[in-house]
C-alpha cells in the first residue's frame, strides 16, 4: 500500500477498529514520511450477488448504486455519515445473508424502505417516490397515509 500523498510505503497503523456490520475493519493510517493521515476499509469478499430487476434482466450487486439511492433519499436530512453507511451495511449484508446466489431488486427495494422509515420519514418518502414510480399526488397520500399507521 502506497500513501495517497507522496507514494511512499513507509506507513504505519494508528487505529484499528472492527466496524459494526462486520463487513469491514477501518484502519486509519499515517505516512511516516510525510505524516499525511489516511482511512483504509477491509473488506470480507464475498460471493458474487446477482439481482433480479423488474424487467427480469439481471446485474451484478453494487454496493455503490445502493449506496447512491440512499445518500440521494437522505439529502441534507440531519443523520450522521456514519449512520448512513451502518445502513447499507445492513441492507448489503441482508442481501448477502441469504445464502442464495440472486435476489430479486424488488427484496433489496423492500429492505430499504422498511429501514429508511425507521430512520427519517422524509427519506422514506422520498425513497418511496422513486422506488413506487409516484404519478400524482394521491400516490404521496397514499403513503402518507402508510407512514401514520407506523
Amino acid at each position: 500500500m502506497n500513501c495517497p500523498k507522496c507514494q511512499s510505503q513507509n506507513l504505519k497503523v494508528v487505529e484499528k477498529r472492527d466496524s459494526d456490520s462486520e463487513l469491514a475493519i477501518r484502519r486509519r493510517r499515517e505516512c511516516n514520511d510525510c505524516s499525511f493521515r489516511f482511512t483504509t476499509y477491509e473488506r470480507l469478499e464475498v460471493p458474487t450477488l446477482i439481482v433480479i430487476k423488474k424487467d427480469g434482466h439481471r446485474e451484478q450487486f453494487s454496493r455503490e448504486k445502493l449506496a447512491s439511492g440512499i445518500y440521494r433519499a437522505l439529502e441534507k436530512r440531519p443523520i450522521e455519515e456514519a449512520d448512513i453507511d451502518t445502513l447499507i451495511d445492513e441492507i448489503e449484508k441482508e442481501a448477502h445473508s441469504q445464502g442464495i446466489n440472486e435476489v430479486a431488486s424488488t427484496e433489496i427495494g423492500n429492505e430499504v424502505m422498511e429501514k429508511l422509515l425507521k430512520v427519517d420519514e422524509v427519506a422514506y418518502l422520498r425513497f418511496a417516490s422513486v422506488y413506487k414510480s409516484f404519478n400524482d399526488l394521491d400516490s404521496f397520500v397514499k403513503e402518507l397515509k402508510v407512514i401514520n399507521k407506523k
